[in-house]
């Protein structure tokens, strides 16, 4: 299917996989690929997306919000104790075992310098079935090839992922996107 993608798509979902690495969410979910098409900023889901107020630092705030951060925030002492665990405990054990400042470090980079080892962060189930409908809209569209637009069109016809909830609790007019990407991959389809 990726063969199809052209390369604003192809950035996106490689963008939406180190998203979803830097906030260590593990998966890249259907917000990951929606902060994805934003980092492509050149793209026609980024401008889409800007017209209706909808920006990148926008909706990473939202997620953040909504999910966490888990990529170095500060822990919550408090919070752990509460549970029985000294976090000051813990931070001393570690660095007694393996040197000071231990927590500190940024995670190990593996063979081509990406953290984690170079291993790709998976993509949720939901993020697939937003990939396998954008996949559907090309078709449906008569595309040849799959564009930024049909991934934006699968996070919206998915319908229940995080990405489709930061756009409808921003105010997006749901249906109204769904049809000016449509008229725009209409057009950039009559331009090839």
């Amino acid at each position: 299917m990726f063969e199809r993608f052209t390369e604003d798509a192809r950035q996106a979902v490689r963008q939406a996989v180190e998203e979803a690495r830097r906030l260590r969410h593990g998966q890249a979910g259907t917000e990951h690929l929606l902060l994805g098409l934003l980092s492509v900023t050149d793209s026609a889901s980024a401008r889409l997306l800007a017209a209706r107020g909808v920006d990148r630092e926008r909706v990473r705030t939202e997620i953040l919000r909504i999910r966490g951060n888990t990529a170095g925030g500060e822990i919550d002492a408090e919070a752990l104790e509460t549970i029985g665990i000294d976090l000051s405990a813990v931070r001393r054990k570690v660095e007694e075992a393996f040197g000071p400042g231990a927590l500190d470090h940024e995670a190990p980079r593996g063979r081509r310098g990406v953290p984690g080892g170079g291993r790709w962060a998976t993509v949720t189930p939901r993020s697939k079935k937003v990939l396998e409908l954008a996949l559907r809209e090309a078709v449906a569209l008569k595309s040849k090839e799959i564009r930024d637009g049909h991934i934006l069109l699968g996070i919206i016809r998915e319908g229940e992922g995080l990405g489709v909830r930061v756009l409808a609790d921003a105010g997006v007019n749901l249906v109204a996107l769904r049809e000016d990407v449509k008229s725009h991959l209409a057009g950039a389809g009559r331009q090839r």
